[in-house]
């Protein structure tokens, strides 16, 4: 989306005068375009142990350039601190010093990636201070960072290693442009007894269609964010079902037909909506095996001023509808279903005027975590994305000078991101490569707790 801000401060005298006068200058994020690399430079890998050999394996098997300790003058593109067996924080001293000096060297959009264990109530202190720093280190680091450049980790749980294939799909995402506006998080991988792709060599390509033979619905497709994830979804391989209210209708077979999909005109609140999704899905395309529940409304005010109208449609359309279709798609014991909805930012820090929205969004990701086990114990998963401030044609309305005020606010980043950002997270925890991942939230928001 063209942004007349930082076309302007992007280049020649605005640019100049944006520094003069303080004023934030958001960098060019790296979002992914088919056939580049998938690290703008050397990767950098810290750490020892079999975990972070198996991993220089496999980054050479990817063709990637890969250096095991710091050097002057070289321009790294990630950075990989493999931090699983730490046991005290002494052992973190040396490889975040030479992660410090590396960050002064980061070509643009470069990453930073920790692959570490998750602290848990049965480690001894000084492992669960180590591992717990780590998160520290990393979230502290995101905030540093300039360029465009990006902060996450990896959790590793038991039995996954560095040849672990959804471990490898979870890193290839981080590394590239597709996690352009994910700064500061964390995902967590475990083992899987589900089928997930072979990405150990340089064969593999994690934009080839890995959602090939697939059946994806979408709700709220009509337009923005929606329409951004339909259009992802059916990039990497799947026919696409677009489902929007009736009100909506010519925007929706707009959509449906530039991707050559179906479009569904439905209003989810419906008691069978479910059944409906299900039959048209069948129906026309043999399966279901991906539903996004993007659809969502507000109905914003101060909770004092709130009616009870407001507060229960956002509730019935938010929450309430997602609840009644995943009872009718576990009854319609889908093998492989992958769930994925979309939460907010809202429903992790509140919002002023937004109880019913935040209070909805919360609520949504008590549904991943109590929906997925019984999802993954049929090899399929449930996970959530929030969003944070994303740029849509709502927000561009927003006068140029409030929208710079705003970015102020914001992170390294120091801009929105876009529907596509949403889109290509819901796409990969969509995908296989993602079958280690359940139960989870993932944010797309720049590190920001600031959005809708």
């Amino acid at each position: 989306m063209a942004d007349a801000y930082m076309d302007l401060v992007g280049s020649g005298f605005g640019k100049v005068l944006a520094k003069q006068l303080g004023l934030p200058q958001p960098p060019t994020l790296r979002r992914y375009v088919e056939g580049e690399p998938i690290a703008p430079g050397p990767v950098l890998l810290l750490g020892a142990g079999d975990t972070a050999q198996q991993l220089a394996d496999v980054l050479l098997g990817w063709g990637l350039d890969v250096r095991r300790h710091f050097t002057d003058g070289v321009r790294f593109g990630a950075v990989l601190l493999v931090a699983d067996s730490f046991e005290a924080p002494s052992e973190l001293s040396a490889p975040a010093l030479e992660l410090g000096r590396a960050v002064k060297s980061l070509a643009r959009g470069a990453r930073v990636i920790s692959l570490s264990k998750q602290a848990a109530s049965q480690d001894a202190p000084a492992v669960a201070a180590v591992r717990r720093g780590i998160e520290g280190l990393v979230r502290s680091v995101a905030r540093e960072l300039r360029g465009g450049a990006t902060a996450n980790g990896l959790f590793l749980g038991d039995g996954v290693d560095g040849f672990n294939a959804s471990l490898l799909g979870a890193l290839r995402f981080f590394l590239s442009g597709k996690s352009a506006y994910v700064d500061g998080q964390f995902l967590s991988v475990s083992t899987t007894d589900s089928e997930v792709p072979d990405v150990r060599t340089a064969q593999y390509d994690g934009a080839a269609s890995p959602l090939a033979g697939k059946v994806a619905v979408v709700t709220g497709a009509a337009r923005g964010i929606g329409a951004a994830i339909a259009r992802v979804l059916k990039r990497d391989g799947a026919t696409v079902v677009v489902v929007d209210v009736p009100a909506a209708g010519d925007a929706l077979t707009k959509v449906a037909n530039e991707l050559g999909g179906t479009a569904l005109q439905l209003d989810i609140t419906r008691a069978d909506a479910g059944q409906v999704i299900l039959d048209h899905a069948r129906g026309r395309h043999g399966s279901l095996d991906i539903v996004v529940h993007n659809a969502g409304i507000t109905r914003d005010k101060l909770l004092a001023n709130m009616d009870q109208a407001k507060w229960d449609s956002v509730i019935a359309v938010n929450l309430e509808s997602q609840l009644r279709m995943n009872e009718a798609f576990l009854a319609a014991d889908l093998p492989g279903l992958r769930i994925v909805t979309l939460a907010s930012t809202s429903g992790i820090a509140g919002n002023r005027g937004q109880t019913n929205y935040a209070a909805s969004k919360a609520g949504v990701m008590g549904v991943v975590a109590s929906t997925s086990p019984a999802l993954e114990a049929r090899g399929g998963g449930m996970n959530a994305v929030a969003p944070g401030f994303i740029e849509t044609e709502m927000t561009a309305k927003i006068p140029v000078a409030t929208r710079a005020v705003g970015r102020l606010l914001l992170p390294s980043l120091m801009q929105g991101g876009l529907p596509l950002d949403v889109a290509e997270a819901v796409s990969f925890l969509a995908s296989p490569a993602a079958n280690g991942i359940n139960g989870q939230t993932l944010r797309v928001c720049g590190q920001s707790l600031i959005g809708a």
